[in-house]
């Protein structure tokens, strides 16, 4: 039970009012495990479900919190999962999709469709080696209920490239652009488009690009305005504020 359904019964008399502490006492302790405390209200307070950070904890520790939150959610999504934890998962949570590019895993009670002229955030992404990064953003936004269109390996190393795709781009409610190496897709999509870009420098790049510093500061530093930057290959933070941006629009 949900807390929006137990105040409801309480509200609506069909349960007393210590029946209500109990079942909140509950749904409270249903967070607690040996190794987490889940917070089962954020989705109440921000709209999505927490998310699992799969970095450093084991395939069972991953599997344990996952299945927890099936049981309060519609949606449970975990990022940066590798190939080896997430088979072992599945064997324990075999409804959950691995995304093997984006290193993420999912599941929804109820997988959302989209219709052909529904509204979406692009992904857009500078070179093949960053599609680790862009896939990270583009399962994201998807999970949390955004259409999402992608745009691959359109660099300025070739801009030829990114001019073909850019009615594309300039139809989504939010942009969300991956790069490495010198990070200037951000800034030449913020010259072309009218919507807000969100900048995600990547880590891919030569020596001097200093695991992806070299990218972080050219976009910071950009001389287009409307770019919102996130951290070095934060694919997860950038599709989370590119949904943030269009379900604003929408609403």
């Amino acid at each position: 039970m949900n807390i929006e359904q137990l105040l409801g019964d309480l509200q609506a008399g069909r349960i007393s009012l210590e029946e209500a502490k109990a079942g909140l006492q509950d749904w409270r302790s249903a967070g607690s495990m040996d190794f987490a405390e889940l917070d089962l209200d954020r989705e109440r307070r921000t709209g999505f479900p927490e998310v699992i950070y799969g970095e450093s904890k084991t395939a069972e520790q991953i599997s344990a919190i996952f299945r927890r939150m099936m049981e309060h959610s519609d949606r449970v999504l975990a990022t940066r999962v590798s190939e080896g934890k997430a088979e072992s998962i599945r064997s324990d949570v075999p409804e959950a999709e691995y995304h093997p590019i984006a290193r993420t895993l999912s599941w929804h009670r109820n997988k959302p469709q989209y219709a052909p002229d529904e509204d979406y955030v692009a992904v857009v992404c500078a070179g093949t080696s960053d599609l680790p990064v862009a896939e990270e953003a583009a399962v994201t936004a998807e999970m949390l209920g955004c259409r999402v269109e992608r745009i691959f390996d359109v660099g300025v190393a070739g801009i030829h490239r990114l001019f073909r795709r850019l009615e594309l781009i300039r139809g989504a409610q939010a942009v969300v652009a991956v790069a490495g190496m010198e990070g200037a897709l951000a800034s030449v999509l913020a010259g072309l488009v009218e919507r807000p870009v969100v900048a995600v420098p990547t880590s891919v790049g030569y020596g001097a690009n200093f695991q992806g510093m070299a990218a972080l500061l050219a976009m910071i530093n950009a001389c287009a305005p409307g770019i919102a930057v996130v951290n070095i290959d934060n694919g997860f933070g950038a599709g989370y504020y590119a949904a943030l941006i269009q379900q604003n629009r929408k609403g």
